[in-house]
């Protein structure tokens, strides 16, 4: 997906900024740019590959090349940004975080009237946040032009800007999918998709922008351009599976939520007399951890580690672009702990099944290693759309989902009309769809969270969450 982080000060911010963005690094990993304003240098930018190289390392001899009062950068999970633009409003830094839809018919839309052109990348595409300067551009400031990228694309645009003045313009999407939040100091501001990013920094939190609100930051303070509107649809997977533990969105934290909804998970088994003996709860780590707590809290039953995950030099399993690499390094991470496995019933949370390749070769390597039993949980409802709105790493078309996978196989492409019927597990074709994967997997038992579950767990209004992964709602 990716991440930016951006202050303007009245002194030197790369060092701040350096590390604020290095705290973005969950949020994506291919590309590392940062942007700086010097009243001397003038707009300056680097880009990095980061693909197998954190931030931190491919950026160490930053200070030596580059220098700022105002600067912003980004972790990217798609095209090289920041990117320098020079338009009919000056010159200027931008970064993007989201996903554009309909980028062909703006494109097609742009270049017939404009008489302009786009510096096209590898198979003719377009750079996304180039699009959306594009955009931006056509507007006589910066707030009408964000505003109007903002109508026109379909999906999430969060921008973050730097003037040639060295001002920061930062906006939230229209719908708030993900988060803008703002920071002082007695030196400056700052915006940031994390907050605890800069809190690390000694900056306080000052709010977080509403569903399309635009600002402009300074050392001094912070000007709304753009009020915010009343309908918001902020991604429930966020809490779920993609925020760092220490993320709060909405005055909600994440850790605490993932706690919350394990205990759900555990209270509804409990609820519906699915006693099982257990010597042991543990998560699909990391992100399936702390649900995996808040279940074996809740139950009573001991939690442990049966296996480690080895992350000195491959800290996440989607890095490669190619699924078989991915595959293959999530095996040569697990290190099991056989006094923890051996004759042992196990049960697993994991944050969310989404294509289950991984989860398939987890298991199979815990019966290998002695497991009498593996019973799991996933902390998510069955996911049944892949999402459009964001651009999740783990984004995937819908066909590569195991539930509909499962559903062609029970039903053929009949079964396709009847997705909220395979989505309830009080259902018939439900129960179906559980049990199948419940044998494809060789689980011992199989459960999701309900929408209604992870929501009581998150704590805000139903209406104002995304959760068309799950149910295909808008």
């Amino acid at each position: 997906m990716g991440g930016f982080f951006g202050i303007a000060s009245k002194q030197d911010a790369m060092v701040d900024v350096f590390f604020g963005v290095d705290y973005h690094t969950h949020l994506g990993t291919r590309r590392g740019g940062m942007a700086a304003y010097d009243p001397v240098r003038g707009l300056q930018r680097v880009i990095h590959n980061i693909e197998n190289s954190p931030f931190r390392t491919k950026f160490e001899r930053i200070f030596d090349e580059m220098q700022g009062t105002s600067v912003i950068g980004c972790i990217s999970d798609t095209d090289p940004q920041p990117l320098l633009i020079r338009s009919r409003l000056g010159t200027y830094a931008i970064s993007t975080v989201g996903i554009i839809n309909n980028s062909d018919a703006l494109i097609e839309q742009y270049l017939s009237f404009s008489g302009g052109h786009f510096d096209a990348m590898t198979g003719g595409r377009v750079n996304s946040t180039e699009l959306c300067a594009a955009l931006i551009n056509q507007k006589s400031s910066f707030a009408e032009g964000v505003q109007f990228a903002q109508s026109v694309i379909e999906g999430t645009a969060n921008i973050l800007i730097l003037t040639q003045e060295g001002h920061l313009i930062a906006a939230r999407d229209r719908m708030g999918r993900i988060p803008v939040q703002i920071g002082k100091n007695e030196n400056g501001y700052c915006a940031s998709f994390e907050e605890f990013a800069f809190t690390k920094l000694g900056y306080e939190p000052v709010k977080e922008l509403g569903p399309g609100e635009v600002v402009e930051i300074t050392s001094d303070g912070m000007t709304q351009l753009v009020a915010p509107g009343k309908e918001m649809r902020m991604c429930a997977f966020l809490w779920s599976y993609y925020g760092y533990p220490t993320s709060t969105y909405e005055g909600v934290n994440v850790e605490a939520m993932r706690y919350r909804n394990g205990a759900a998970i555990a209270e509804r088994d409990m609820a519906q007399g699915r006693s099982m003996e257990l010597d042991y709860v543990g998560g699909v780590p990391d992100s399936g951890t702390p649900h995996a707590i808040g279940y074996a809290n809740r139950t009573g039953r001991p939690f442990a580690r049966a296996f480690i995950k080895y992350t000195p030099t491959w800290s996440r399993s989607f890095t490669p672009a190619r699924q078989s690499d991915r595959n293959k390094i999530a095996k040569m991470k697990q290190i099991p702990v056989h006094e923890l496995i051996v004759g042992k019933n196990l049960l697993f949370v994991d944050d969310s099944i989404v294509r289950g390749t991984q989860l398939r070769e987890t298991v199979e390597f815990l019966y290998e290693n002695g497991a009498k039993s593996v019973h799991m949980r996933s902390a998510c409802p069955p996911i049944m759309y892949g999402c459009k709105y964001l651009n999740f790493s783990r984004s995937t078309s819908d066909m590569d989902l195991i539930t509909r996978q499962t559903i062609v196989e029970l039903e053929g492409e009949e079964g396709l009309k009847h997705i909220e019927e395979y989505a309830d597990g009080n259902s018939e074709r439900g129960k179906k769809m559980r049990k199948c994967i419940c044998e494809k997997f060789k689980f011992a038992s199989l459960g999701f969270q309900t929408i209604d579950g992870v929501v009581n767990a998150i704590g805000i209004e139903p209406c104002k969450l995304c959760t068309y992964c799950w149910n295909g709602k808008e």
